[in-house]
């Protein structure tokens, strides 16, 4: 049995060929993170500091591993960030989102994980705008924020989003992972290229089941995102708060 390191960075979404995740473990061992490949059955008797997830046409089962992952009420808390390797394991992408939630919307969790994350002190003090990016809107989503104190602002395609989005800067973002022009991580890389938005808080909002189709659909859509040139050890570990250890 592995001794349990809940400070470790765990790579899932590897199956058998645990190989793939070399050239990840050994990046963030560089920059002084304690890190290893690992399963969800591992998940029952240790909780990592975060996921590192492979969402890429060359993992095994990504998605389902994330709507499992999320799902589950003992490990939804554990922070997980999507990412897009090689059939090697070179890192193509990394896709920063806040947090992912699931639907039918848990009011009372995702209320809690935004006051854990601070994102709900200046509420009550300021009028702040949270857009949420649907394809017919969510109401259930809708209410909870603005039980929050947020005014929501809808936008029912990508195109429209990022129209609205940098005119009026919106607090956070919610967005399905699914929209009738693009993928919510297409989505969070556009928003990404402009200064006035990039560091918008944003989070996925996942439905209850991916059929095989689908999830095929959405490794494809982000297939496109991978740079011609493969992320190196400097602009990976970017994306990491250093080690104090």
């Amino acid at each position: 049995m592995i001794e349990c390191d809940e400070r470790e960075l765990w790579i899932m979404g590897l199956g058998e060929r645990v190989e793939r995740g070399a050239i990840v473990c050994s990046y963030l061992a560089e920059g002084g993170h304690r890190a290893r490949t690992a399963k969800v059955s591992e998940l029952s008797g240790c909780t990592p500091r975060a996921i590192l997830l492979d969402l890429s046409p060359w993992s095994d089962d990504g998605w389902g591993v994330l709507l499992a992952l999320k799902e589950n009420p003992a490990t939804r808390e554990i922070p997980i960030l999507p990412m897009y390797l090689s059939e090697i394991g070179q890192v193509g992408a990394v896709f920063p989102v806040a947090g992912f939630f699931t639907l039918p919307i848990d009011t009372a969790y995702m209320t809690r994980k935004l006051k854990q994350l601070g994102l709900t002190d200046e509420s009550d003090d300021y009028d702040l705008q949270v857009m949420l990016v649907t394809r017919k809107g969510e109401e259930q989503v809708q209410h909870a924020i603005t039980k929050l104190g947020f005014e929501v602002v809808n936008a029912y395609t990508a195109k429209e989003a990022v129209a609205l989005g940098t005119i009026i800067h919106p607090y956070m973002m919610f967005c399905a992972l699914m929209l009738p022009d693009q993928a919510a991580f297409e989505l969070l890389e556009r928003f990404r290229l402009y200064p006035q938005t990039r560091n918008i808080p944003f989070f996925v909002l996942l439905k209850g089941e991916m059929k095989d189709g689908e999830r095929q659909a959405m490794s494809r859509s982000i297939e496109h995102l991978v740079r011609k040139t493969w992320l190196n050890r400097q602009e990976f570990l970017a994306y990491f708060k250093k080690s104090k250890e």
